[in-house]
């Protein structure tokens, strides 16, 4: 079976690089490597989603599908009184994560290997952002907002970002089903942003 950004333990021999990008003002360096999500730049999608999520400075904040760590690194960066929990399944791209809290000087965030949200069972976010894995299919990137809603806080809410033609429109429909607050609150380049408050069920 080959290798996707996905997969537990990549295969594909290591291609380690450092890339240097300015995130919502901040100067950051990331290592990256084969195997991972977006492995030559930071991605549209998270960028969009990095430069349009909002968070209370004291959140407890998880990132879901963390890849080596952009979106969780630059929210920790927003949330100086809070925290930042960063899970992946892909066991390379969390060690990348770990690797790339130390290099940034991130004293509030960690990096853990969890199947989805199963690694932090029990616990409860004030804001859950993610970029789900599109390719691991719709029932994956389903379970991930069905999770999420069961780790939100009361006043918690979901972020979420999705290009139009991998599925949006479904994903918009799932989300209205177990949120009350479903906002289109960016959109660009065919990528939509989905701001998701005040879980239905959980």
């Amino acid at each position: 079976m080959s290798d996707h950004y996905y997969s537990n333990k990549p295969t594909v021999a290591s291609q380690l690089r450092q890339v240097h990008i300015t995130l919502r003002g901040f100067d950051l360096n990331f290592w990256t490597d084969a195997g991972v999500f977006s492995k030559g730049q930071i991605d549209f999608g998270s960028e969009l989603l990095i430069e349009t999520m909002e968070m209370p400075s004291d959140a407890n904040v998880l990132d879901v599908g963390c890849g080596y760590g952009p979106i969780g690194i630059t929210a920790s960066r927003l949330v100086p009184e809070g925290s930042v929990t960063m899970v992946d399944v892909n066991e390379r791209a969390v060690e990348l994560a770990k690797r790339n809290i130390e290099a940034n000087g991130v004293t509030n965030a960690k990096a853990l290997i969890s199947d989805r949200l199963a690694g932090v069972e029990g616990r409860l976010f004030d804001c859950i952002l993610t970029n789900p894995p599109i390719r691991a299919g719709k029932a994956t990137v389903h379970s991930i907002f069905e999770q999420a809603a069961a780790h939100l806080t009361d006043r918690g809410e979901l972020w979420v970002v999705i290009q139009k033609k991998q599925g949006a429109p479904s994903a918009k429909k799932r989300l209205e089903e177990l949120f009350d607050s479903v906002e289109d609150v960016a959109r660009d380049a065919g990528y939509r942003i989905f701001r998701c408050g005040q879980v239905i069920h959980k």
